[in-house]
């Protein structure tokens, strides 16, 4: 893979916003979604993306697709371990996509209520975590 092409892959916040969900482990697209507040092809979009330069991989399980970091190709670029694990986590926006993810955690939910039409991420309780 060309160091461009990653590069060209970071270049997008909302990219960006995916990893530093993804630090923290596997995602579902829906929860990608609702934790960053963007429509489900969007988030499909960006995480074909990353899949397609090798950031992220994912996994089937059962009807869900859940996507994670590619620890292997973190090492191969260690710049990349250092945005993603300790750069990103400093910026605002960034830990309040966290405290949202630790939120939706702490609640028990998972892919599947997500899917529910009354469903809706912002009534979790986001003090819980701080």
């Amino acid at each position: 893979m060309e160091v461009l092409e990653i590069l060209k892959a970071l270049s997008d916040e909302n990219r960006l916003r995916i990893l530093n969900l993804l630090r923290w482990g596997k995602l579902c697209v829906g929860e990608i979604q609702s934790i960053l507040g963007i429509t489900q092809s969007n988030a499909s979009r960006h995480l074909n993306k990353l899949k397609g330069v090798g950031i992220i991989k994912f996994e089937k399980d059962a009807q869900w697709v859940h996507y994670k970091l590619d620890e292997d190709f973190i090492s191969k670029y260690p710049f990349l371990g250092e945005m993603i694990y300790n750069q990103l986590q400093q910026m605002g926006e960034y830990r309040g996509d966290v405290e949202k993810l630790a939120a939706y955690k702490v609640s028990g939910c998972n892919c599947q209520d997500l899917r529910e039409a009354d469903f809706d991420l912002e009534k979790l309780d986001m003090d819980s975590e701080r």
